[in-house]
């Protein structure tokens, strides 16, 4: 496997800026990966990339020399095991709500003796030409885990689940978070604000990297200053529609 940049970075104190990728695209994730973002989230939860159709987003990644991350769509053993194995440096796992459902996170992105996670000769693993003994050993080392804290339940748990050996990086969701609190979309709420400092907090006790979903410079701003350091920032879609919106707009003015 690759040398993982990008969690050798936060765990050096560095802040890193990502975005989280929608459309199966391999040239939008070349593009953010030559004007320098250090990583990349695929979206396979809400969006429509599989583990296949990963494979090329996955390879843009890396020849830019970005880290690639990938979503999947629930904690699942297989789902996981099968996006690691063609190549994801990483995975963010949603709707973790418990330490039990962390710790089968952990369970599933590691091989043994950490995890369980199932030899293969794939992708990840130069299609078996790496000796197997150092690529797993390569693998739980460099395998960025991250757990998506967006419930009211997640937070009842939160200690807990930062506590998690294995797991790297806690991130919040706001949105999910506003929605869980009965006032979807209403990210800007006090509530949700105190959910996302008592994650940060979590994270301070245990040694695990804070993140946090933001949208803007001004937003990435204020996060970093309270202590965030894993940040991705828009979604390649909604950037696009508000791109061409704004020229539309703009040129509609002309006629």
């Amino acid at each position: 496997m690759i040398q993982n940049k990008l969690k050798h970075d936060l765990y050096q104190g560095k802040v890193c800026f990502g975005t989280f990728i929608a459309i199966n695209s391999p040239d939008i994730v070349e593009i953010c990966g030559l004007l320098g973002f250090d990583f990349v989230v695929l979206d396979g939860e809400h969006g429509y990339i599989s583990p296949e159709s990963s494979i090329p987003l996955i390879r843009a990644a890396q020849a830019t020399g970005m880290t690639p991350l990938v979503r999947v769509c629930e904690n699942s053993e297989s789902l996981i095991l099968r996006t690691l194995d063609v190549g994801a440096c990483g995975i963010h796992v949603p709707q973790i709500n418990t330490p039990l459902q962390a710790q089968q996170a952990v369970r599933s992105t590691k091989y043994f003796p950490q995890g369980t996670r199932g030899i293969s000769f794939q992708r990840a693993c130069g299609y078996g030409i790496d000796d197997l003994n150092a690529y797993m050993e390569k693998e739980n080392e460099e395998t960025f885990v991250v757990a998506h804290c967006e419930s009211v339940e997640a937070l009842e748990h939160i200690d807990e689940i930062a506590a998690t050996e294995g797991l790297d990086c806690l991130i919040f969701g706001p949105f999910d978070m506003s929605q869980s609190m009965g006032i979807p979309g209403q990210v800007q709420d006090p509530r949700v604000e105190a959910a996302a400092q008592k994650m940060l907090s979590a994270c301070q006790k245990h040694g695990k990297i804070p993140g946090i979903f933001t949208s803007t410079v001004e937003a990435a701003q204020l996060r970093i200053q309270q202590g965030f350091r894993y940040m991705p920032v828009a979604v390649d879609c909604k950037l696009l529609a508000d791109s061409y919106g704004a020229l539309l707009q703009g040129l509609k003015a002309l006629r």
